[in-house]
């Protein structure tokens, strides 16, 4: 039953022919589609600040200025898994991502700790080991926005570790870790906050993602001076057009990268 479980709900996230698909389409394209996701929504608040502040909140501020900053800078098509205070399932994100045959996956967050001094940016990509014990903690909090997929994700065993082996040798999850470099570089250049690395973790948000996809911890929302600076309309501002930055940064690599190509092992120029 597990394993039945365990591959409907890959085939719901991935769809029939996602399995393998090629990363970065947008490279050869006029106009790139980039899916935001606001973490958290509805009865889900995500972490709280001292202060009260729902981290709900705070990522839906930033991924409506994300949207705008994307739309100006590349003039995307841009998509927001939800546009209000709504509760939207994890899997239903990345499944919405890959109905819409996205280019890019960004999923917004800010994180917390015990440590109220704990601050500064993280940057994740999808990987079924953590980069560290911090990693593997922040991944099952926000697993946790959804009991029913966190239980197939950790009861999955070595069915849900072959799947994702195979999902690291695909060009999406390669993609993956270059734009979360990209955009990690981006937000501390233009925000001047601490960086606490690209780091990997199993977030089943990013699960099933057929593109590059990341999750950016925006900041400690439970460090009192950070929470002030995520409530700040300037600040939200400031990371989203650096995620935007970051982005763009991304999208050129990809297509300076794509404009070479392998001939009778030279490498020329299109």
């Amino acid at each position: 039953m597990l394993k039945t479980a365990l591959f409907a709900f890959m085939l719901l996230i991935y769809g029939g022919d996602a399995f393998g698909q090629d990363a970065g389409g947008f490279a050869d394209a006029a106009i790139m589609t980039v899916v935001i996701d606001p973490g958290h929504g509805g009865d889900d608040t995500g972490a709280q600040g001292p202060s009260g502040t729902d981290e709900k909140d705070i990522t839906l501020s930033i991924a409506l200025k994300l949207a705008d900053a994307l739309r100006e800078r590349l003039g995307a098509i841009v998509l927001l898994t939800r546009e209000t205070d709504v509760f939207v399932p994890l899997e239903a994100r990345t499944a919405f991502a890959n109905a819409n045959r996205a280019d890019l996956f960004i999923s917004i967050h800010a994180n917390a700790a015990a440590n109220r001094d704990a601050r500064g940016i993280e940057t994740f990509f999808l990987s079924m080991d953590s980069t560290d014990e911090d990693a593997r903690r922040l991944a099952a909090f926000e697993n946790s926005a959804d009991s029913s997929v966190e239980d197939v994700f950790l009861e999955g065993g070595n069915d849900l570790k072959d799947i994702l082996v195979d999902m690291a040798s695909t060009s999406s999850h390669h993609e993956s870790s270059r734009l979360a470099e990209a955009v990690h570089m981006s937000m501390l250049g233009k925000t001047g906050r601490e960086g606490r690395g690209v780091k990997q973790a199993p977030f089943v948000v990013l699960v099933g993602a057929t593109m590059p996809a990341i999750l950016v911890e925006v900041g400690f929302i439970s460090n009192p001076s950070e929470e002030r600076l995520l409530t700040s309309k300037k600040e939200q501002s400031l990371a989203a057009a650096a995620i935007a930055d970051g982005v763009a940064s991304f999208r050129d690599l990809t297509a300076k990268r794509r404009s070479f190509i392998e001939v009778s092992g030279k490498t020329i120029e299109k």
